[in-house]
């Protein structure tokens, strides 16, 4: 064990991206069974390096941007001044690939740096995606994180607003959909300066309602539809509308706390298709024991560790 394999005694899990599979770090660690990479410095160079000599795709950390661990031996670019992936990010991803883990298509609305879509890539090697987000800035760092993993034979972004007919074909059908939509409208709350993040938390472009009406169009039969919204009155009756108006039943939900004790502030929904469902089922939601982010005393909870290894996250 070394810190070039383990991040504090945790191997890193999952496919090794061919382009990192020379660097010394990945091959020792390959040819002892261990599939890791720690975030040290030295051997984040070496990685760019190597992927520097790959022909037609140099690849460059800019001052303005950082190249952050995301799933196993998976990285995302980031910008160092916007918007940063959250735990709201993580959670849709989790959820989504865990309660439709056999999904061979799958889409991501308003994907933003690719957080969501690229953890559901690394839960689902044998599935094609296609994630659409409207800002270029997010689009740009998403198709370097894209190339960085060498996911991108089956990893289309596409640049625009999803509610836009030409975005997205009419007989277009997806698996699994997934979406971390904006919170709140635009005339709420005190807006950001910077536009990545006023995109992310306002709605600019569209609600909870738009996201659902698209996942609704796309959904495969049996598809499923994983998103995250606020869990207060107001913002839970807003999302059980926009489902309901799109011919969506929320088959599941989960409440998410991030400090026990406290009110869910956030809560995760899987939908599918009404038609899809037997009559019966369809004014049925099952509310899923809250889950806890941290303890009382600030300690990362239990089986939110165990989530976060599910998705190649350390505990």
């Amino acid at each position: 064990m070394n810190s070039e394999t383990h991040f504090k005694g945790w191997a890193k899990p999952g496919p090794v991206p061919p382009r990192l599979a020379g660097t010394p770090s990945i091959a020792a660690a390959r040819n002892v069974g261990v599939q890791a990479l720690a975030c040290s410095g030295d051997t984040l160079k070496r990685e760019l390096q190597h992927a520097g000599t790959v022909p037609g795709a140099p690849l460059q950390v800019e001052p303005h941007e950082t190249l952050d661990a995301i799933s196993g031996h998976f990285r995302l670019f980031q910008l160092r001044d916007g918007h940063r992936f959250s735990t709201d990010d993580i959670l849709t991803a989790w959820y989504g690939t865990t309660w439709c883990p056999s999904a061979h298509t799958a889409l991501d609305l308003g994907s933003g740096i690719g957080t969501v879509g690229m953890i559901c890539a690394w839960r689902l090697p044998g599935a094609r995606f296609v994630t659409v987000e409207a800002q270029s800035d997010s689009v740009a760092l998403a198709k370097k994180t894209a190339r960085y993993n060498d996911v991108a034979d089956r990893y289309e972004i596409r640049e625009g607003d999803f509610r836009a007919p030409e975005i997205l074909r009419a007989g277009e059908k997806f698996d699994l959909i997934t979406g971390s939509p904006p919170y709140f409208p635009p005339d709420a709350g005190v807006k950001s300066e910077h536009p990545q993040k006023l995109a992310c938390r306002f709605e600019l472009r569209g609600t909870v309602a738009d996201y659902c009406t698209t996942a609704a169009k796309h959904l495969a039969p049996g598809g499923f539809f994983a998103c995250v919204f606020p869990h207060e009155p107001v913002q839970l009756a807003r999302v059980e509308a926009g489902a309901r108006e799109a011919g969506l039943v929320i088959v599941r939900k989960r409440p998410v706390v991030f400090r026990e004790g406290d009110p869910p502030l956030i809560a995760l929904f899987g939908m599918m298709r009404a038609d899809d469902l037997p009559e019966w089922f369809r004014g049925q939601t099952w509310t899923e024991p809250d889950l806890i982010i941290r303890t009382r005393d600030g300690k990362i909870h239990p089986e939110y560790s165990a989530v976060k290894l599910a998705i190649g996250f350390p505990p």
